[in-house]
């Protein structure tokens, strides 16, 4: 069964192991996602910057500077960004969403492209987040209903 993938969903793919960067783009492209790669999170930051993109997905162990590194610069460019960290070393270092930024953590392993297409897919399809109503003069301001805000 095929995913129906969001109309005109462009994604950031940053992996510097060529082999694993052009896998996960043609899963990706097969389920009918535009993808754009970058082999270091440097490039990545720049491309971020420069276009936009709906999900960034991000390998963790990359040279000069690794991908909760590069979560962390994306997330000053856009606090909204949605955000997937991707790795083999999940377990043996504790890599959680709390402590590196990612919205969702995904091991690599023979089940990846499963939780991985999961995982964009619910993204996705999020709400895109709100932020807190700022102060206002000279008029009211509403609180936001609680059933609208995302955790």
């Amino acid at each position: 069964m095929k995913a129906t993938p969001v109309l005109n969903a462009t994604i950031l793919l940053v992996d510097d192991n060529r082999d694993g960067l052009m896998v996960r783009r043609s899963l990706l492209e097969e389920i009918g996602y535009r993808v754009e790669v970058s082999a270091n999170a440097e490039e990545a930051l720049k491309l971020f910057t420069g276009s936009r993109f709906d999900v960034v997905i991000t390998d963790y162990k990359m040279p000069r500077m690794n991908g909760a590194e590069l979560i962390e610069r994306i997330r000053k460019v856009d606090p909204q960004a949605r955000v997937i960290l991707l790795s083999g070393f999940v377990n043996p270092l504790g890599l959680t969403e709390q402590n590196t930024g990612a919205d969702t953590v995904v091991e690599k392993s023979a089940r990846e492209p499963v939780y991985l297409l999961r995982a964009v897919k619910r993204l996705l399809n999020r709400p895109p987040l709100r932020k807190p109503p700022g102060r206002q003069t000279g008029g009211t301001s509403r609180p936001a209903s609680r059933g609208n805000l995302a955790h």
